[in-house]
């Protein structure tokens, strides 16, 4: 349904936080990597935030509400670090997590089906920026936002109204071949997209026990969102350094060569096993018979039937096409499969 007509994902979970105040472009431009003051009001920025070594704590979402008005999305729980990090200024950070509902509105009928029931038409709403929009007599807000890499939109619903919009778009998406989906779906999509997702991925800084399990922005292929010209924000320092000397890993796709796979199963008369729904574990990978990174997820790719793989591989195993091989247990026999970066 992601990637033929629409699907609806109740993301709600997410952490969810309004900042508002005098210094609260200040407060964001200090702790996430992106530069809020160049964003306008209804653009939504993705963006990391790190420690003052430049190691990741989380991603996530802002978006700018209004002038001094941020909405921070987040996978794990930020107040006390907002808090701590905001001493001094002139803001206020209220946790909105349970008071707002979060809807993921996805596929490429997506707009189709949003269309059909929003007051507003979404036509024009550029990638990555919100609008105000109403459903079902229930005031929300709209972005162009999602985890899927493909067409969609986020809704942001007081969350009373919630169940309401929900039952209103499920209604209006029958004629699309709307699904309700959840995060196996998920998992599968943001995979074949090469997104990255916090404790499958990377592990946080502030749940890291040891240091080779912390990440910075540029290990984790997130170079792009780094505004390293912007005034000092956490972990700045370190992040300069390290994009003088380059980084010691990458976060890469992996495409495994089928025929090889299928090969390690051919032999002891098996057909290949391919889990139907996305792993996550770590896989070692080798270049020239000896380890150089591991795999942290993986699936069968219904949308491009390949085998995909996200990877973190040391430098310098991590241009693209690189050749590499990939451990496969066949019958309790570690084995190894050719695969490409």
């Amino acid at each position: 349904a992601i990637r033929s007509a629409a699907a609806l994902i109740d993301v709600s979970p997410l952490f969810k936080y309004r900042i508002t105040g005098a210094d609260a472009t200040r407060l964001l431009d200090r702790v996430v990597t992106r530069d809020v003051s160049k964003a306008r009001p209804g653009q939504v920025l993705y963006t990391s935030w790190c420690d003052g070594h430049g190691k990741v704590i989380d991603d996530g979402t802002v978006c700018r509400l209004g002038e001094q008005d941020y909405r921070l999305t987040s996978a794990e729980p930020s107040l006390r670090w907002l808090h701590r990090n905001a001493f001094g200024m002139q803001v206020a950070i209220e946790e909105i997590s349970e008071a707002l509902g979060a809807l993921a509105l996805q596929g490429p009928l997506s707009r189709a089906v949003l269309n059909a029931v929003a007051r507003d038409p979404v036509d024009t709403l550029g990638y990555f920026r919100a609008m105000d929009n109403r459903i079902a007599g229930v005031d929300f807000q709209v972005s162009r936002t999602g985890y899927t890499g493909d067409l969609g939109y986020e809704l942001w619903i007081p969350a009373g109204g919630a169940l309401a919009v929900w039952d209103e778009l499920m209604a209006a998406g029958r004629d699309y071949g709307i699904l309700p989906a959840g995060i196996w779906a998920l998992d599968v999509a943001r995979i074949e997209a090469g997104l990255v997702m916090l404790d499958v991925d990377y592990h946080s800084t502030h749940h890291a026990v040891i240091e080779s399990q912390k990440s910075t922005p540029f290990e984790l292929s997130l170079d792009w969102s780094v505004a390293l010209d912007k005034a000092p924000f956490n972990g700045r320092r370190a992040l300069l350094a390290e994009k003088g000397r380059g980084p010691a890993w990458r976060f890469v796709g992996i495409e495994v060569d089928w025929d090889s796979f299928e090969a390690l199963y051919a032999a002891v008369g098996l057909a290949p096993a391919i889990p139907a729904i996305a792993w996550r574990a770590s896989v070692p990978i080798y270049r020239e018979g000896r380890q150089v990174g591991y795999a942290s997820s993986g699936c069968w790719s219904p949308l491009l039937k390949k085998y995909l793989v996200l990877a973190h591989l040391a430098a310098p195993h991590f241009a693209p096409d690189t050749p590499v091989e990939i451990e496969v247990t066949v019958e309790h026999r570690r084995l190894r499969a050719h695969a490409r970066v």
